[in-house]
Order: structure tokens, then sequence, then C-alpha cells
């Protein structure tokens, strides 16, 4: 019964890759971990048989420590897939100060159908919001001949967002480096609104007054909906005290290939201390 169940993931972890192949082309980042998905699973089914064969020679501590750590894998997964999840289904806050774009690969100044998804999504709230500024967000990486941000303004303004209601940051190379940038382009924004305010005229009254302290700044992160989760506690990370996630979609052939990938730069971005 348990060789069954897992020789059938196996099956279906290779299927899966398959899919992913023939859909998104060989080159899809981190496709191969479903082949070893299935490899780990036909070693355990095949451990189990030497093992039942040959139980007088092998110690008990060596099946034991296998199961454990497979148990343990399976569990860190579940819940880091569960956060994930949860990331992904958060609602939008509405009249936030500023979104912060993250951008995604793009090639010979076309977005790809993940940044796409994207920047719709970014047009859908900048005209129900009017009020919030876009930060777009993203560098030039290798291959690309323009910065990610200079791509998604163009589109963006095509579409009918209003140039004044976006920033740009094309500095950033990664997710770390994306709230970082645009944590700083949202500070020179801000002190360059403050320093053009004009100032109050001097009061001839002696009635005392108090003076309101600012409103706390309130930004959110859009990005694909598997990604959310990173991004927020990333952004938290650099120092971004009231900081919502807005959600697009996201492939949905991909989107359990997304989560997985997601769940191993969960575990890096953790280890690294980005998050």
């Amino acid at each position: 019964m348990v060789d069954g169940i897992l020789i059938g993931l196996g099956v279906l972890c290779v299927a899966y890759f398959i899919v992913i192949v023939v859909y998104a082309g060989i080159g899809t980042s981190f496709a191969f971990i479903w082949l070893f998905f299935a490899a780990l699973l036909l070693f355990l089914v095949y451990g189990r048989w030497y093992y039942s064969r040959n139980m007088d020679r092998i110690p008990r501590w060596v099946p034991v420590s296998v199961v454990t750590t497979c148990v343990a894998g399976v569990v860190a997964l579940a819940v880091l897939c569960v956060l994930v999840f949860l990331g992904a289904a958060s609602s939008d806050k509405k009249n936030l100060d500023y979104v912060i774009v993250l951008g995604a690969r793009v090639k010979e100044h076309t977005v790809s159908n993940s940044l796409k998804k994207r920047l719709d999504k970014a047009i859908e709230y900048a005209e129900e919001n009017p009020d919030t500024i876009l930060v777009l967000s993203g560098g030039r990486g290798p291959g690309e001949d323009v910065s990610e941000a200079e791509v998604m303004r163009q589109y963006l303004e095509y579409n009918g967002v209003r140039p004044e209601q976006l920033l740009i940051e094309d500095r950033s190379v990664s997710t770390v480096e994306n709230i970082a940038y645009s944590k700083v382009v949202i500070e020179e924004h801000r002190n360059r609104d403050k320093k053009e305010l004009v100032p109050l005229t001097r009061r001839t009254t002696s009635v005392p007054y108090a003076i309101a302290p600012d409103k706390p700044l309130e930004i959110g992160v859009l990005t694909s909906n598997f990604h959310i989760y990173r991004a927020r506690l990333t952004a938290e990370k650099w120092g971004i005290e009231n900081v919502y996630g807005i959600s697009a979609d996201s492939d949905p052939v991909l989107f359990i290939h997304l989560c997985v990938r997601e769940c191993a730069s969960i575990v890096k971005d953790r280890l690294m201390g980005n998050m």
C-alpha cells in the first residue's frame, strides 16, 4: 500500500515535470526539482524493499533517521506552502500611500505573461485609488536591453495611468533590492514633497493649538500571488512597518511549481537574513 502511494506520487512528479517543460520550456527555473522528488520517492520504495530483506544487517537507527528526515521535510514544505497560499489569498487594502510594483523579466521591450498580470493589477488599483503613488521597481538584468521599470512605465502610461502617479526604481535585480531601493525612492519623494510645502504664516492669535502627528505611512507590495508572503516579510525586515500585500494572478498551470520554488526562496532568504 505504502509502496503504491510512493510510486504513484513519483509518477505524478514526472508527469508534472513533462507538463512544465512542454508548457513553459526546458529552461523553466527550478523545473528539475520534480525529477528530484520522483527519484527520492523511488529511492524510498527501493529502501523499504532492501531493508525488509536485510533487517538483520542494517541498524535500526538508519531507517528511523531516513523516515524522520523525510517527515520533517514534508511538514516543513507543507507549512511553507500554507504560508504562501495565505499570502496569495490576501485582500487588497484601499487608498495606500504608495504601492511598490515588483518587476519581472522583460525581453525585447515586451512584458512577460507574469509581468503583464502584475501591471494589469496595478492599472486596476491605480484606477480605483487615484491618490496612490506606484513605485515601479526593476532594474536591467542579463539579456535585457532596458530596465524592467522603464518597460513597466511605458505599459502603464499607454494604458492610461497618469505619469505623475508613477515613480521609477531601476537599480534592483532581486526581491530584496526591489524593497530596499524602493524604500529609498519613497523617502526621497516624501522629502521632496515636504520641501515644496508652503510654510504657514506666523499666527498672531494667542490661542494655543496642537500639531497633529503625521499619519502613519501605508505601503503596499504588488506582486504575483505566490510571491506575496516573502515580499511582505522582506519589506518588514527593511523597516516598512505598515505593509500590505496586493496579489496579482499567476499562471494556473505553473502555480504549484511556483509555490514550491517560492518555498525554496523563502528558506534561502531566511538563512541569509533577508527576511
